[in-house]
């Protein structure tokens, strides 16, 4: 009886010692695309006002954690049912993502102006308590949402591809932890970010002194928060066409020998790009029957 218990216990470590090493590996290998999941989610979660900045980030970390619950379990039956059918939903997963990065371009450099004229009204909207305001912020978490699903996918699956070779309950919780991880991790660092001018002005109300080390560092905070989140936008924006680029490489064999002599983050930002591009007119056609039918 005993030399069974004992037996179990055997099992049970050699069982956590296995994850242990293969949430390790799966942790590396998913390393890339939380760098971008980070950036991409810290541009989305910008823009608020200051009150709303925390319960919009846990909205969207709430719908993240939906997100991988609905990814999981999906994956793992995919995978053992078809498994071509993970890399169909990589593609269309990409093309979305290439589409929201050229689309943030073409707005940049063709929209700029009309952003400009517009742009105290949606602030006034946003900060006013008015249906417009609530509107806008539920469309920004919506797509916050939409595209950490994508990532999610992504994430889920470059895990599960370190594990295919384990038991079926290694891949499960070595996934999981893994997925748990990176939403807790991303949005986490995120919530940092986001606070950085808080931070600053309680460092500044905390000293007594007009100088002082705690006075520069909170003046630091706080005029590095407008330049850090500038410089996520870009990284954001970056982050989506390379993402979108890579999973066309990986997955796409025809382009994966496409551009033998090309670098590969050059060959994935022109795939990222091109596949963008593509989707563009699409959109917008989508968007203008959904209009016309939603008026109707």
């Amino acid at each position: 009886m005993a030399s069974g218990f004992f037996a179990i216990l055997d099992d049970i470590a050699a069982l956590m010692d296995d994850i242990a090493v293969t949430s390790k590996i799966a942790t590396k290998q998913t390393a890339g695309i939380l760098g971008d999941d980070l950036a991409v989610n810290a541009e989305k979660a910008t823009g608020f006002l200051s009150s709303r900045e925390i319960p919009v980030l846990m909205q969207i970390m709430k719908g993240s954690f939906i997100n991988k619950l609905i990814i999981l379990p999906i994956a793992f039956l995919l995978q053992w049912l078809y498994p071509p059918a993970i890399k169909v939903i990589l593609v269309l997963g990409g093309l979305y993502l290439a589409y929201e990065g050229v689309e943030k371009i073409i707005e940049y450099f063709f929209h700029k102006k009309e952003d400009e004229e517009t742009g105290q009204e949606v602030i006034t909207a946003i900060e006013e308590p008015s249906d417009a305001g609530e509107n806008e912020e539920k469309a920004k978490i919506k797509s916050a949402i939409t595209t950490d699903f994508i990532l999610s996918i992504e994430i889920v699956i470059i895990a599960l591809g370190t594990v295919l070779n384990q038991s079926l309950a290694i891949q499960i919780i070595t996934v999981s932890i893994v997925a748990i991880l990176a939403t807790v991790g991303v949005y986490g660092i995120v919530a940092l970010i986001v606070r950085m001018d808080d931070a600053g002005y309680k460092l500044i109300r905390k000293s007594k002194k007009e100088k002082g080390f705690l006075v520069s560092l909170g003046t630091f905070l706080v005029k590095a928060l407008p330049w850090v989140i500038k410089g996520l936008g870009v990284i954001g924006t970056v982050a989506l066409i390379l993402v979108a680029g890579g999973i066309f490489d990986h997955n796409i064999d025809y382009l994966h020998h496409l551009l033998p002599n090309v670098p590969s983050m050059a060959k994935q930002a022109i795939y990222g790009i091109m596949g963008g591009l593509l989707m563009v007119p699409f959109f917008i056609l989508f968007k203008k029957i959904f209009s016309s039918l939603k008026k109707s």
